[in-house]
């Protein structure tokens, strides 16, 4: 094994601890939630503050983001760690993950240009890297922990106090075996398919998986999507395999298919191998990791010399986009809204978080992917730019997510200046 291998792997395996199960008192409050009994007495939740000097470095910061002619960017809510978006379907307000231990809920109250109000979602309950949301077809909120999925009923209407209903779709420790949990890849997205099952997305917690572990994560779903029911957790399958860390995905409105981004191998050079944006059409397909990343072979490559051996899988299927290599592309979401020019309605969207391994940083931009007739990924091109300072190269931000608003406007999150942007088209 290389010294490139084995730094990955450490990195991955020799410092980590074992994630804690949930502290009793944690515990205890959601066994009184999911019987509709009381876990707070105090029913003021702190709100974040939306104004002030924070607020207004990150508008100024937005100003040197680059967009189309016609577009602009606003900041619309002050939100910490902001990571993965769930608009609400009835009312003005959205659903915000984190990898830390709050899920936000955001709201804008007299329907203007930016929300009105920041909370914690649920504070009753501990979350544990609760970074994936997503609504079922009847207005279920679902949070993708890192090794549980919890539901709420209702969430848009009643998250106003600390106590609110919640179904324990999967328990603790139920999600994946909890010998592979691991503070790396362990940010989950989700979305509900027209079956009404949740498509979670289940990172592998390594740089590369040794060989020891390349079947069993194919036949647990480690390193690619499950399905399963978002209310018992019943009918789990595997729907995609050959992943390595997918953290955003979003189905076709139009074909039903499912999209999902990719993470690529680390530890290889600086524009080795490319990031992913991939396409389901069905179950049981195999996208090719840890044999291909992209069309770049990684098994046998000095990330992974113990797979120089391996098999290709049979049917791999390659990517519908490359990226360019460690821009970490995440969050990504269909156009359905009217109000963006007749070229990007239909499209997609995706947020790149942005290199941490790179000798020159690349990325924290925003994609757009057309799709062609047939159904396939037309040519990437960047749409929005310039949350990197030219001058420094650090981060002014790093984008996660992009989400549709029902008035055909679209948020991107931001993790690191813990903030949503809200982008709108206003003519040339």
């Amino acid at each position: 094994m290389s010294r490139v291998s084995r730094i990955m792997i450490g990195i991955v395996v020799a410092s980590v601890a074992a994630i804690t199960a949930l502290p009793a008192a944690a515990q205890a409050n959601l066994e009184k939630l999911k019987q509709m009994r009381v876990a707070t007495t105090d029913l003021n939740i702190p709100l974040v503050p939306q104004t002030g000097a924070n607020a207004d470095a990150i508008k100024n910061n937005l100003k040197s983001i680059k967009l189309p002619p016609g577009f602009k960017i606003d900041l619309y809510a002050i939100v910490p760690d902001a990571r993965h978006m769930a608009v609400a379907p009835s009312t003005n307000m959205l659903f915000v993950g984190t990898r830390k231990t709050t899920v936000w809920a955001v709201t804008n109250r007299n329907s203007g240009p930016a929300a009105t109000e920041v909370k914690a979602f649920a504070p009753s309950l501990k979350f544990n890297v609760p970074n994936g949301v997503c609504w079922t077809r009847d207005g279920f909120l679902v949070v993708a922990e890192h090794n549980r999925v919890l539901n709420f009923p209702a969430a848009e209407f009643f998250y106003e106090g600390p106590d609110v209903a919640v179904i324990e779709a999967v328990p603790q420790g139920k999600l994946i075996p909890v010998e592979h949990e691991s503070y790396n890849h362990g940010a989950r997205v989700c979305r509900i398919g027209k079956d009404g099952l949740a498509y979670i997305s289940l990172g592998q917690p390594f740089n590369v998986q040794p060989k020891d572990k390349v079947d069993e994560f194919d036949k647990l779903g480690i390193g690619g999507i499950i399905r399963l029911s978002p209310f018992d957790g019943s009918k789990r399958e595997v729907f995609a395999r050959g992943a390595r860390n997918s953290v955003g995905m979003d189905f076709n409105p139009k074909d039903g298919t499912l999209w999902w981004t990719d993470n690529q191998t680390d530890g290889l050079g600086d524009d080795v191998p490319p990031g992913e944006l991939n396409r389901s059409t069905k179950p049981g397909e195999h996208f090719g990791y840890p044999y291909w990343n992209g069309k770049y072979k990684v098994a046998g490559s000095p990330a992974a010399e113990d797979l120089k051996d391996m098999k290709e899988p049979a049917g791999s299927i390659f990517p519908q986009v490359e990226f360019p290599a460690h821009q970490a592309q995440l969050g990504m979401a269909f156009y359905t809204g009217d109000r963006f020019p007749a070229k990007y309605r239909g499209g997609m969207f995706v947020a790149s978080h942005g290199s941490w391994n790179r000798t020159e940083p690349s990325g924290a931009l925003i994609n757009f992917i057309p799709l062609k007739a047939d159904g396939t990924a037309g040519a990437s091109e960047v749409f929005a730019d310039g949350f990197r300072d030219p001058k420094t190269k650090q981060y002014r931000g790093r984008p996660v997510d992009v989400a549709n608003l029902p008035d055909g406007s679209m948020l991107v999150s931001d993790d690191f200046a813990g903030a949503l942007y809200r982008i709108t088209y206003v003519g040339e």
